[in-house]
């Protein structure tokens, strides 16, 4: 009888103890949104980790498991997410404009992170230009501020100027 209550503790430890020393969590899971340029490339890491260590995969948002495109894309042993630098011409939607998400997998389970969105900019240069205005001696004119749209997103007028002198604060 008490070697059956022994037997019986003893697996009821085992299983609390390989509850103990088995988990899987996200690190920092606030990550949306990598924004760099195609000059530098980026590097993001998967945000998850586990005991014991989990094995870490990269996909597209549409499920389809990632693969290394040599000087390209490579997701490195310990799960980060390279994306290299390129040239403009370069540029593919599938890998330098795309929603991503990794999972990490152990004998505790799978967990999925949120998306990310991977956008590449490239570093060309713009011209701002004022559009042209006609307006009649002492009545209100205004003014646009034209943007190239390639940049839009990442610029912001600060203010205006007319011969380096500045006029007022952009609203």
């Amino acid at each position: 009888m008490w070697i059956l209550a022994f037997i019986f503790f003893q697996s009821i430890l085992n299983v609390f103890s390989e509850d103990l020393h088995s988990s899987l969590y996200f690190v920092n899971a606030s990550l949306q949104e990598v924004v760099f340029a195609s000059t530098t490339g980026t590097s993001v890491p998967c945000p998850a980790g586990g005991a014991p260590p989990a094995s870490l995969r990269w996909y597209l948002a549409t499920g389809e498991e990632i693969y290394d495109v040599p000087g390209i894309r490579h997701v490195h042993p310990n799960g980060t997410l390279q994306i290299f630098n390129f040239l403009p011409s370069s540029f593919s939607k599938l890998i330098h404009d795309n929603t991503y998400y990794c999972t990490a997998e152990n004998p505790s389970g799978k967990i999925r992170s949120q998306d990310v969105h991977i956008k590449a900019v490239s570093r060309e240069p713009y011209t701002v230009r004022v559009a042209d205005q006609k307006a009649m001696r002492g009545s209100v004119a205004v003014f646009k501020c034209i943007i190239p749209a390639s940049v839009e997103a990442y610029v912001t007028v600060v203010s205006w100027e007319k011969d380096t002198v500045s006029l007022s604060s952009a609203v």
